[in-house]
């Protein structure tokens, strides 16, 4: 153990408190009693205990949070609904975009075909034209080149004449 000079002992006090542990000891015990004496004296004469006020604060924290608790249950359902229909509405959706899909492919594929019997129907019409036309030059071609008068007879002649001054 450590010795201490006692000149060390004397100037901090080691020596005394050393001495008399017991009489310290019941002074902190008197002093403890009478603190506590003075609490109780003290809240006697107000009337005001401050644990029923702490047992109605936390009732009504309970009670808060409870109705807190209830709350977010509701709100967690209401939004659980919502989500469901959120969910149904997006299903529809994408069925009809399906639906729309499968129209619009439809729809590709029969104009591709009518493009192509238009396109057909052009090619039959170009080869009836230049066909046309060959006959047409071969038949401009077989024509003799002068044109003859037809030969009016003296009596059609003569009823034109008469016809003409019946009328002036």
């Amino acid at each position: 153990m450590n010795d201490f000079p006692s000149s060390d002992l004397n100037r901090h006090g080691l020596v005394r408190i050393g001495t008399q542990p017991i009489t310290l000891a019941a002074a902190a015990l008197v002093v403890l009693v009478l603190g506590a004496g003075a609490i109780a004296a003290w809240r006697s004469y107000t009337g005001a205990s401050p644990e029923p006020e702490r047992v109605v604060v936390t009732r009504q924290l309970q009670a808060r949070t409870a109705a807190a608790s209830e709350q977010l249950v509701e709100k967690t359902k209401g939004l659980e609904a919502t989500q469901q229909e959120s969910i149904d509405q997006l299903q529809v959706v994408q069925d009809q975009l399906q639906t729309v899909r499968r129209l619009l492919a439809a729809q590709q594929t029969e104009t591709k075909r009518l493009s192509d019997q238009v396109g057909s129907l052009t090619g039959a019409i170009d080869g009836l034209r230049q066909s046309f036309a060959t006959a047409q030059t071969a038949d401009v071609s077989d024509a003799p080149a002068v044109r003859k008068k037809p030969v009016r007879s003296k009596r059609s002649a003569l009823s034109n004449r008469k016809r003409a001054k019946s009328r002036s």
